[in-house]
C-alpha cells in the first residue's frame, strides 16, 4: 500500500482506540444462546467499557426487528487489562461471537488466522475504504468491518485565542514554533501537556507518521523488516526532538504532569491552553461537556518542514470480528453486512457523530458534522493523509507512553528516548516471528 498521498473517500482510535462503538449493556449469556420460546438468535459482542453504545445499540436494534436477530453485550477493561482478557478468552475458548477489537498493529498480535473467521469473499467486504481494508486484514484475508469513522492525530487549538494573538494556522513546525512563542508572550499556556494520563505524551510522536514518510517512503517497510530504527532515520528521530522542543521552550503548563486528558481538554475548550495535541476521537467528549465553545475549537496537522508537504496522519477505526468457533457464522456475518450498510450508518451517525471522514464507499458527511473534522476534510479530499506507523506496520513497543513522558518532561533526551523505544519494539517483533529479527 503506498503510505503517501493516499486518497480516503468522504463518508474511525485508538488504542485503539477509543467512542468507536455501540450497544446497550452487559449480559452472562453464553455465545450463540437460542431464545426457547421464538428460535431468535442471540450474538455475543465484547466491547471495550468506555465506548460509547449509543450508536451501535441503534443498529443492532433494527438488525433484531428486521433479521430476529438479538445482540447482547459483555464488557471488557480498556488499555492493557483488557488487551490481556481478550488474549485469555480467545486461548481458553471463551471469546464471544462477535467481538469489537482495535484494527492494526494489536489486531495482528491476536493470531487472526486461528482466531477470527475470515470474511475476505462476502460482498459486502467490498464496501470497505481500501485503507480500514488492510487494517482489518492478515496475510491478504479480511477479518473485520470497521466500527466507526477513520480519526485524525494533529492539534486541537483555540480559535479565540488565534484571532486574539492574530495568529495563522501553521503549515510547518518553525512557524507552529513562532506561534507558541507569541503565546507564550502573552501569559498564555502555548501546548497543553496532559501526562499524568501517559498515553497522551506519545501523540506528538504517532501524529508525525505523515511527516516520516514524506521524508522516508519506506520506512514502514524498512522498519517491519529491522532494516531501519527509528534512532537512526532522521526523520522519525525528529517526531522525538519536537517533543523535547516543547518542554525545552517552556511551552507546556506548569502543571502537565498532574494534568490528565480529560482536565486537558477542559483547559483547551476554557481557553486556559491554546494548542492541544490530540486525536479527534476526543470530539465527542469536547461536544458532552463543553458545546458551547466547540465552535471555538479548530484542528491542524502536526506540521513538517515543508509547507508544500503538509498533510495529515490519520487512524483507522477498530473493527468488529466473527470468533472462528461461533455456533451462528451465517447470522454474525448477516449482522456484519447490516453494519456497513447505508441504513446501518446512517442509524450509528445519527447518534455518533462522526469524528472524522467514513471508512465505508458512499456514505456522505451531513451538514452539521463537527468543525474540526471539516479542517481535515481538505487533506482526505486531496490526498495529502498517511496511517499512523501502527496501521503500516505490526510492530509497536508497550512503553512509547512512558518513554514519550520522559522525553517530553526533560528526563530523557530526544536520542535516549528513541534508542530506548528501538529496545522496546524487539519483544514483540520476535514474538511475532518477523523476519529480520
Amino acid at each position: 500500500m503506498k503510505a503517501k498521498n493516499k486518497i480516503f473517500a468522504v463518508l474511525s482510535s485508538a488504542a485503539l482506540f477509543a467512542g468507536i462503538l455501540a450497544g446497550c449493556s452487559s449480559n452472562d449469556s453464553a455465545s450463540g444462546d437460542k431464545e426457547e420460546d421464538s428460535g431468535q438468535v442471540t450474538l455475543t459482542i465484547l466491547v471495550d467499557n468506555q465506548s460509547n453504545l449509543d450508536g451501535m445499540k441503534a443498529v443492532t436494534d433494527a438488525i433484531e426487528e428486521k433479521y430476529d436477530i438479538k445482540t447482547e453485550y459483555e464488557l471488557r477493561p480498556g488499555g492493557g487489562e483488557g488487551d490481556n482478557l481478550v488474549k485469555t478468552r480467545l486461548a481458553t475458548g471463551d471469546m464471544t461471537d462477535l467481538m469489537a477489537y482495535n484494527s492494526g498493529s494489536l489486531f495482528q498480535a491476536l493470531n487472526p488466522e486461528q482466531n477470527f473467521l475470515d470474511i475476505s469473499d462476502e460482498p459486502f467486504v467490498e464496501t470497505i475504504m481500501d485503507d480500514a481494508k488492510e487494517a482489518l486484514s492478515s496475510n491478504g484475508k479480511v477479518y473485520g468491518i470497521p466500527a466507526a469513522s477513520f480519526m485524525a492525530g494533529g492539534w486541537f487549538y483555540n480559535k479565540k485565542i488565534y484571532e486574539e494573538l492574530g495568529l495563522s494556522v501553521p503549515k510547518t513546525w518553525d512557524e507552529l514554533m513562532s506561534n507558541n512563542e507569541k503565546i507564550k508572550e502573552a501569559g498564555k499556556t502555548a501546548v497543553i501537556g496532559s501526562y499524568k494520563d501517559s498515553w497522551t505524551a506519545q501523540v506528538v510522536v504517532l501524529a508525525d507518521n505523515y511527516n516520516v514518510l514524506q521524508q522516508h517512503p519506506t520506512f514502514a517497510e524498512d522498519f517491519t523488516a529491522n532494516k531501519a530504527k527509528i534512532a537512526d532515520t532522521p526523520g522519525a528521530l525528529r517526531s522525538f526532538e519536537k517533543l523535547a522542543e516543547l518542554f525545552d521552550a517552556g511551552y507546556l503548563n506548569e502543571d502537565f504532569l498532574a494534568t490528565g486528558y480529560e482536565a486537558g481538554l477542559q483547559k483547551l475548550a476554557e481557553g486556559e491552553g491554546a494548542h492541544y495535541p490530540m486525536l479527534s476521537f476526543a470530539l465527542p467528549m469536547l461536544q458532552m461537556n463543553y458545546a458551547e465553545e466547540l465552535d471555538n475549537i479548530g484542528f491542524f496537522p502536526q506540521p513538517g518542514d515543508s509547507a508544500d508537504e503538509n498533510g495529515l496522519t490519520v487512524w483507522v477505526p477498530g473493527g468488529v470480528f466473527i470468533n472462528k468457533n461461533t455456533e451462528h457464522p451465517e447470522e454474525a456475518k448477516k449482522w456484519m453486512e447490516f453494519f456497513v450498510s447505508q441504513e446501518g450508518n446512517d442509524l450509528y451517525n445519527a447518534k455518533i457523530t462522526p469524528q472524522g471522514p467514513p471508512a465505508i464507499k458512499g456514505v456522505e458527511l451531513s451538514d452539521d458534522v463537527y468543525g474540526a473534522v471539516k479542517d481535515m476534510l481538505p487533506f482526505f479530499e486531496s490526498g495529502k493523509t498517511a496511517p499512523a506507523l501502527e496501521f503500516l506496520s505490526p510492530v509497536k513497543g508497550p512503553n512509547l507512553p512512558q518513554i514519550a513522558v520522559e522525553v517530553g518532561s526533560g528526563i530523557s533526551k530526544a536520542k535516549a528516548g528513541a534508542e530506548l523505544y528501538d529496545k522496546d519494539v524487539e519483544k514483540q517483533a520476535k514474538q511475532l516471528g518477523l523476519e529480520g529479527w
